[in-house]
């Protein structure tokens, strides 16, 4: 059974502290020095780089949605059941449009980026903003688990292919009235004809199509060829809640109890804890990640 062993934030300002700067140039070390790290990425990494999906954000793009329905975060009003599929595909068009085919409003993945582009490294990410391919990160070392805004499927699914959505989506945005989009733009499935769904893995129909199975390929081979007991193995989890902690937090923890020469680092405002059976091989930065990173 795992225990709890966390940081507490200062009285002053977090980080004028001490003990935090110290945090921050053991992880600079850590990432100069290992031979391989594998970064584990969640939501909290995109909110510190401003995709924020409530408050004035939230507001500004969708108010005729909030006035209507009531709806309070970009998040839950996506499972609304509209009634009408034009009127679902005005809201999810402008909900892709600006969590993927815009840029994040702070640099926070370039930051990530500079710090371990010249490493051995590799992406394992809930995520679904294509924020670290924007930022320079090699595809061939991301694992998007969960899907990607970018992509189709079909709802049932009759098939398992996906589909890039990015012309059609800003179609919609951009031709939409009413909160509706003309019914010629709705997608259809191009093998059943019935209705398409966003490639998101929200229950039992998330398509786990080529592209992903080739994904989670590689990243078990970088697990295996990199990941060993004696590899001095930086395992960096960024914004991760308590969601799905089985996809990065708890394999995370276990490698490096595995492993003496192991060290894990958590840095994510308000959740930046590890068990205490690995206390002294973590680093916990309980703060904003774009701050720590720079």
């Amino acid at each position: 059974m795992y225990s709890k062993t966390g940081t507490m934030k200062s009285t002053k300002s977090y980080w004028d502290n001490a003990d935090t700067k110290a945090s921050i140039e053991r992880l600079k070390t850590e990432i100069r020095d290992a031979d391989a790290i594998l970064i584990g990425a969640g939501a909290g990494l995109s909110a510190s780089a401003g995709f924020t999906y409530s408050g004035k954000r939230f507001e500004e793009n969708f108010s005729d949605f909030i006035e209507k329905y009531g709806f309070t975060d970009m998040y839950s009003a996506g499972f609304y059941p509209y009634e009408t599929l034009e009127e679902y595909w005005a809201y999810w068009s402008r909900y892709v449009y600006i969590n993927r085919y815009q840029d994040a409003p702070k640099a926070v993945y370039d930051d990530l980026y500079a710090l371990v582009c010249e490493r051995n490294y590799f992406v394992l990410t809930t995520n679904v903003d294509h924020c670290f391919q924007k930022a320079g990160f090699d595809k061939q070392r991301l694992f998007y688990t969960q899907g990607d805004y970018g992509l189709w499927q079909c709802a049932k699914p009759c098939h398992h292919k996906t589909y890039d959505n990015e012309t059609v989506i800003k179609k919609m945005v951009f031709s939409q009235q009413n909160m509706a989009v003309p019914s010629e733009l709705i997608p259809r499935c191009p093998v059943c004809g019935g209705p398409m769904s966003m490639n998101l893995r929200s229950d039992h129909t998330f398509v786990e199509d080529e592209g992903w199975h080739a994904a989670a390929a590689r990243y078990q081979k970088f697990i295996r060829r990199h990941c060993r007991q004696s590899a001095k193995v930086l395992y960096l989890e960024l914004g991760v809640g308590g969601n799905t902690p089985g996809i990065i937090k708890y394999p995370f923890w276990q490698m490096t109890a595995a492993n003496p020469q192991a060290m894990y680092a958590c840095i994510n405002d308000g959740q930046a804890w590890c068990p205490k059976e690995i206390e002294k091989q973590s680093i916990c930065i309980d703060g904003d990640i774009g701050e720590a990173l720079k």
